[in-house]
């Protein structure tokens, strides 16, 4: 089995994808006007709006209602992450600045304008790297 992607469900289709084009750097691939996907080497990040929950299950899937899932990147420099975000104005909410973590990582904590908590984080001490692949 291969994981293969996440999908978030937003009421705001061009606002979710411009906030993880810009934290990304990557451009998304738009199959519809209600479908886009951000594609790295190792993960797709899919991004549907509400329209396309009914050709699912009505009802299954309601956006902007996550409390537990914290969706994850691996990026070179955190703080230039922070930077631009901040910059672009496209985050609310900081939840932690880029900080240190015991077990290695420098982390950045954000809400993506949906309210989903988004983690960028660079593999910096030793074990880290080893743990991660250097």
């Amino acid at each position: 089995m291969d994981f293969v992607s996440i999908r978030v469900i937003t009421g705001d289709i061009t606002r979710l994808v411009t906030f993880y084009e810009r934290a990304t750097g990557t451009a998304a691939d738009w199959s519809t006007e209600d479908f886009a996907e951000l594609r790295t080497a190792s993960a797709t990040l899919a991004i549907g709006s509400t329209r396309t929950v009914p050709m699912f299950a009505p009802g299954a899937a309601h956006p902007a209602d996550n409390r537990s899932v914290i969706l994850e990147f691996r990026v070179a420099d955190v703080d230039g992450v922070h930077r631009n975000l901040i910059d672009s104005g496209l985050v609310e909410e900081c939840v932690q600045e880029p900080t240190t973590m015991p077990w290695g990582n420098r982390s950045l904590l954000v809400r993506d304008p949906d309210g989903h908590l988004v983690n960028f984080f660079t593999p910096v001490t030793e074990g880290a790297l080893a743990r991660l692949g250097g």
